[in-house]
Formats: C-alpha cells, sequence, structure tokens
C-alpha cells in the first residue's frame, strides 16, 4: 500500500470501505454521518458529493482493528495486541525513505503558488458545533527539519482553516515540532514546513505515533511496510514529501507570530481552546496536490475515532517495544485501551518469576519515553489475565487488587489535553499504579477453579447437539 487510493481500492473489495453518492453538507452533516458511522463500527466512508464541491472527502479509516491490520498488511482478525506484536518485532529494522524524481510523484500534478492559493477551494468540514471554524488538519501531519542534525520529524497537530493562506498549528509544549520551531526562533528564522492532507494511511498513524526523538517516521514506515517510503523534494521548502501524497501545503511557521485559534472538539470528548488562544500558524506559499485530490478527514471528538485507534496502536505497540528495550523478563502483553486514545490507561499482563517483579513492570511503564508524557494509570495483571479482556480485569481488580499493594505518584509530565485536570494547571499530572497480581512471594496461593478438559472435549463434541 503506497498510498489512499490503494485503500479505497482495496477496501472496497473486502468491505472495509463504501461510497456514498448522496449530496452532503460540509457543514457538520459530513461529520455527523461519520460520527453515527463509526459508533455502529461501520466502514470508512468516501463522500464523493460533498455540497458546493467537486473533491471528496474519506473518514474514518483507521476506527477499527480490522482496518488498521489491512492497513499494517496482516490478517484482518488481527487484534490489537497481534499487531502491537508485529509493529514491536519490524519497528526497529529502519529503512530510509527513496527520493523519486518529480515526473514519478503523483503530488505534483498541480502546482498553486503566489494569489492563486485558496484552501477554501477545498471542501474542509465543519466538524462540531462549537469548533471555533472549520479543521482542514485532523487526519494530516506536518514536516519539519531539525536545523542542526537534519533529523526529519513527522508529526499530527490540528489545523483549522484560518484564511485563504494560513492555517493553524497546535506544536505542543516538548513535542518534536516544537523543540524544532524554538531552535529555528533562537536562529531568527521561520520554520519551513509542510502539510500532507491523504497519503498512506500508515505515515498518518506514525505521524501520531510515540516516535523516538531523532528517528524519522519515515524509517519506521519502511521498516513496518519493508521498503522504502518513496519521496520527492518539496516545491518551496527543502523537505521529503511522500510522493504519492493527494493534498500539500508548504510554507512556513513563524515562532514570533500569532493568531486566535479555537475551540475545537478534541480526541478527550471535550473542547479544548476558548476561541482567543493565540496559536502559531502556518502561512501558506505553495499548494501541490494530485489529480482530482481527495481530502483526507477525521471526527477526532469522543472515542472512538481515527485518533483513538491509531493512537491506540502506535502507543501500546512503542510501550511494549521500549519495555522489551529494558530486558525485563515474564512480558505477556501490554494493552492501551482505545478508550483512554492509548496513552492514559495501560493494562500489561506478566508471568511473575521474583518477588517485586509486579513493581518492577510497573515503574518501568512510567519510566519509558512513552509513558513518561502522559501515562496516568498502570494495571498489572497475571499471565492468565488477557489485559484486553477488560471483564477479566475487572475480575482481577475485584479479586486479586489490594490497595495497600499499589502506588500513587504525585507528578508526572502531562498533556495540556488531559480534561481531569484545571485548564490552568495541566503541565502535572497524578499516577496510579494497580498492582491486580497474586504476589508471588505468598506460599499459600488461591486455588482456581479450572474446567476439566476432557470433559470440555466432550460438550464441545455435543455442542450441535444441544442446539447451541
Amino acid at each position: 500500500m503506497k498510498n489512499m487510493r490503494d485503500f479505497i481500492t482495496e477496501g472496497e473489495k473486502k468491505g472495509l470501505c463504501k461510497r456514498i453518492t448522496a449530496e452532503v453538507d460540509w457543514n457538520l452533516e459530513l461529520s455527523h454521518i461519520a460520527k453515527l458511522n463509526e459508533e455502529a463500527k461501520g466502514p470508512a466512508l468516501l463522500f464523493e458529493n460533498v455540497k458546493d464541491y467537486d473533491t471528496p472527502v474519506i473518514t474514518s479509516v483507521c476506527t477499527t482493528p480490522e482496518r488498521l491490520a489491512f492497513i499494517l498488511g496482516q490478517p484482518l482478525d488481527s487484534t490489537l495486541v497481534d499487531l502491537y506484536g508485529h509493529w514491536a518485532k519490524l519497528g526497529e529494522n529502519l529503512i530510509e525513505p527513496k527520493y523519486v524524481e518529480k515526473a514519478d510523484a503523483p503530488c505534483k500534478e498541480n502546482i498553486i503558488t503566489g494569489d492563486d492559493i485558496d484552501l477554501f477551494k477545498f471542501p474542509v468540514p465543519q466538524w462540531y458545533p462549537l469548533d471555533g471554524g472549520r479543521y482542514i488538519g485532523t487526519a494530516h501531519f506536518f514536516i519539519s527539519k531539525d536545523p542542526e542534525t537534519g533529523w526529519v520529524n513527522l508529526g499530527t497537530y490540528r489545523s483549522q482553516l484560518l484564511g485563504k493562506d494560513k492555517i493553524g498549528t497546535q506544536f505542543i509544549k516538548g513535542k518534536h515540532a516544537d523543540i524544532m520551531l524554538k531552535k529555528y526562533q533562537a536562529m531568527g528564522k521561520p520554520m519551513p514546513v509542510a502539510s500532507v492532507i491523504g497519503c498512506d494511511p500508515l505515515l498518518f498513524i506514525l505521524g501520531a505515533a510515540r516516535v523516538s526523538a531523532f528517528t524519522s517516521e519515515y524509517d519506521v514506515a519502511g521498516a513496518l511496510r519493508g521498503e522504502p517510503v518513496e519521496v520527492v523534494k518539496g516545491e518551496i521548502v527543502d523537505l521529503p514529501i511522500p510522493a504519492h501524497a493527494e493534498i500539500v501545503l508548504e510554507g512556513e511557521v513563524d515562532a514570533d507570530k500569532f493568531m486566535e485559534e479555537g475551540p475545537f472538539g478534541e480526541y478527550t470528548g471535550y473542547y479544548s481552546g476558548v476561541g482567543t488562544d493565540p496559536r502559531n500558524f502556518m502561512d501558506v506559499q505553495c499548494v501541490t496536490h494530485r489529480n482530482n485530490p481527495i481530502l483526507w478527514g477525521t471526527t477526532v471528538g469522543r472515542a472512538v475515532t481515527d485518533t483513538h485507534m491509531t493512537m491506540a496502536l502506535s502507543y501500546g505497540a512503542t510501550l511494549w517495544q521500549q519495555l522489551l528495550a529494558m530486558k525485563i523478563p515474564g512480558l505477556k502483553a501490554v494493552y492501551c485501551p482505545p478508550e483512554g486514545s492509548g496513552r492514559f490507561l495501560a493494562i500489561i499482563s506478566i508471568k511473575q518469576m521474583y518477588p517485586g517483579h509486579a513493581d518492577q513492570v510497573l515503574t518501568a511503564a512510567i519510566s519509558t519515553e512513552m509513558g513518561a508524557y502522559g501515562l496516568k494509570t498502570v494495571i498489572v495483571v497475571d499471565e492468565d489475565i488477557d489485559p484486553w479482556d477488560i471483564p477479566r480485569v475487572m475480575y482481577a481488580l475485584s479479586f486479586r487488587f489490594q490497595p495497600n499493594r499499589s502506588q500513587v505518584i504525585k507528578r508526572g509530565r502531562s498533556t495540556p489535553l488531559d480534561p481531569s485536570l484545571p485548564i490552568n494547571a495541566r503541565e502535572i499530572t497524578g499516577r496510579l499504579l494497580l498492582d491486580a497480581t497474586i504476589p508471588y512471594d505468598w506460599k499459600d496461593k488461591p486455588i482456581p477453579i479450572e474446567l476439566d478438559p476432557k470433559m470440555v472435549e466432550q460438550v464441545k463434541s455435543r455442542w450441535a447437539e444441544l442446539g447451541l
């Protein structure tokens, strides 16, 4: 899979994508159809007839494990945890992107500059009633480059349409794009950037992932694909652009210039921003796009949407990968529920091998690069509990958990989007580490009730006879 069109073509054949030919309004109607469809676990939707526009809009590309498996080239019945394992196995074998000639890059089929730029010519949705405007960047990513090292970063940050040639940025403090922007600010220069809207879905997933600093998401995508990502040099920015992207905005961000932005219905299920928050913005100086481009958007908002699924995939895989790198024995599985956006809650199953093993895993989880940013609750369970089996996790919390074996950490790095914290104090969060295991050092452990294996087989053989 090289691009969004591959996803649509092959996804249709597998029943994973559906075309909507009836006219829909970009103002709230499109988003509400998409959201209700997501809640019903429906397919990805390609809206081919958006009111007042010729450009189609695709939504809900990543909202089920089945479609994530399809994107990753894995069996469609794979669970999120199966996909974690695939990612953790291949994600370290980095493959750098490959430059192609401009003539071989579909993203260059149309090039628009100067006064001809008008981003309102694209069918940018109004997603939610209280949004501060139309958001062109929901399922997109920014490309930026470190001016000192040349490290290329892909990062997903929301982008409101602020004018015919301006879009908002949301470079959160300490995120990779923010680190790079501050370096350009110290140099007295604006930062060259590109916004990519519509591409190989894997690149969007990686743009939202917790890829380590100094590692390019392009290289991880190459590892997961088993071949290099094809890129082409930007028209006015010296950045590698996905050659098969649908729409590319090129320009710059000045750290000292701001515009009003927001509010926006965020993945936490609450609005963020009050409409007067000053934000940096991108001055768009060039637009390139394929013939008949496809705009990709996501409903964001309350779980579960593209955002929650992609974060659950990438954050869970990264946490597992980083725990394995610590050489901790006995790890059986890691699960970061989509309902928690993959970042606020982690459940880990282990085979206990020594006293204090559960405590080691709990503290290790919040010490990883992934866990150190925003992870609030970690639950450790025994190996007989599948961490994605929430009823069984509740069982462990009910019958194996003791409060005095758990820990409260009062200070840790937070995300400014966490609505459980006061809006003026969201940089620091608490953490809760829950030990829901039977202690390793207990001499006399509870005896579990287990079914007789022979009788299980006997009963299964009679299942149809019993009318069950």
